[in-house]
């Protein structure tokens, strides 16, 4: 396990740090920025936490923006280590974007924060937000005062003066390299997710050899997906660490609705989905509810039952029978118990992982198949209904990632035989860590003259 990647230092895009005090509207510029809303935005200081990267476009160019949470240099504790991550985007940017809010005017914190960039030695844009009016724009020439050069005035909710805004950036952040021809198709995208406070930040940093993410006891610290790079075994990974999921999409509110949402497009995103479980606690429904959204989106699975230092035998004794009772339909998972704080057996999850893909991506030839299937058939025949007997005809496997097969039949197969299909090809070709999609076609019948 290696030090993580520096996305600017992958000689990508350039990056742009987006910097300020809790609630003056960074995250609304992001969205702004990006002509997207990606970035959680709600009117509560402090929504976002971590350091969060997004890629956007302007005038043909490709750059990096980093969303980071509220920067006050005196705060102490989860506040503290939010300002931390704010520090170390701006270490890693080649440019900074310092946002004020006009209304409010320059604060102690403010101050304190000019400090830092000015020895960060980076580009910085001062930009006053919340500037609707020409009285706004009176107000935010009042922020010549920090000596950063010229405030640039804009309205992010309204988009006023927004491109005008882009057009600066461009100018202070370095060009991108050319794209090669021989471009690879890139890392593999892994999709941390499971309940509030089972462990997921704690995992990525543990993964990632640093304090990547804010990890706090309070449960719900995440919010944005955060993407982190990874060298592990000699490859490299792209690590999304997600919101915690509290509930369905559609009985969340506010923040926590879009932060479900974006952890829904980050499986979406991914290759192979990790669910972190509190192995010190009983499974939950959300925990299965977790494991049913990744299986229906077709994702490689792998279960990680994090906080194994707190499990007795008498809770290995009930978790045992919990697995057997709860996870009998996803038995196909590779398994790893680990305790992410103190690293135990952390390491495991690379070899999980890989399997996972590897079920995933396997792909049985047609004539194989068809053998196996003519065999199946033959020892263990569909039920007699009414009469009739459908039967399997051809079988093919139409698509990877994750498997799908499509079988031909002379009439429509039970629910529980196409499961002993499943089962039968699990058996046969492994597809481990991976979930198996059946479809059917029935051959219609040629009606007679």
């Amino acid at each position: 396990m290696t030090d993580p990647v520096n996305e600017s230092d992958s000689g990508r895009v350039p990056v742009l740090a987006v910097v300020g005090r809790p609630n003056v509207g960074k995250s609304t510029l992001v969205n702004r920025i990006l002509g997207r809303r990606e970035a959680v935005v709600q009117d509560v200081p402090g929504v976002t936490r971590d350091r969060v990267s997004y890629d956007a476009e302007w005038s043909g160019r490709e750059f990096t923006v980093v969303d980071t949470g509220g920067w006050d240099p005196d705060a102490r504790g989860l506040a503290e280590r939010i300002a931390a991550q704010a520090e170390v985007a701006v270490s890693a940017a080649d440019a900074v974007m310092f946002v004020v809010d006009a209304t409010v005017g320059i604060t102690d914190a403010d101050e304190q924060v000019v400090k830092v960039l000015r020895r960060s030695g980076k580009p910085v844009v001062l930009v006053a937000n919340k500037v609707d009016d020409e009285r706004g724009e009176l107000e935010a020439a009042t922020l010549w005062n920090l000596g950063l050069g010229e405030p640039f005035p804009v309205s992010a909710l309204h988009g006023r003066g927004a491109g005008d805004l882009l057009d600066i950036i461009l100018e202070i952040l370095p060009d991108a390299p050319q794209e090669t021809d021989d471009e690879d198709e890139g890392p593999h995208r892994v999709a941390l997710v499971g309940r509030p406070n089972a462990g997921k930040s704690s995992l990525l940093n543990r993964i990632a050899g640093s304090e990547r993410v804010v990890v706090d006891s309070v449960a719900g610290t995440t919010v944005d997906p955060v993407d982190e790079l990874v060298e592990l075994g000699d490859e490299l990974w792209r690590f999304i660490d997600t919101a915690g999921i509290r509930r369905r999409v559609k009985e969340a509110s506010g923040h926590e609705y879009y932060a479900s949402l974006r952890t829904a497009t980050a499986i979406e995103r991914a290759e192979v989905a990790v669910v972190v479980i509190d192995s010190s606690e009983p499974i939950s429904e959300q925990d299965l509810r977790i494991i049913r959204q990744v299986e229906e989106a077709g994702r490689a699975l792998v279960l990680a039952f994090n906080k194994w230092d707190l499990v007795d035998d008498e809770r290995r004794y009930y978790l045992d029978r919990e697995m057997t009772r709860e996870l009998v339909q996803v038995q196909w998972a590779p398994r790893v118990n680990i305790t992410a704080l103190t690293g135990w057996h952390v390491d495991r999850i690379v070899r999980a992982l890989n399997t996972a893909l590897d079920g995933w991506y396997t792909r049985v030839p047609t004539g194989l198949l068809n053998t196996f299937l003519g065999r199946l058939v033959a020892e263990h025949p569909h039920p007699v209904r009414s009469g009739k007997q459908a039967k399997v005809l051809f079988g093919t496997q139409a698509s990877v990632a994750p498997p799908t097969f499509v079988l031909f039949t002379s009439g429509k197969l039970e629910d529980q035989y196409i499961r002993f299909i499943e089962r039968r090809l699990r058996e046969e070709f492994g597809f481990e860590g991976s979930p198996i999609h059946l479809t059917q076609r029935v051959r219609e019948k040629r009606k007679r003259r």
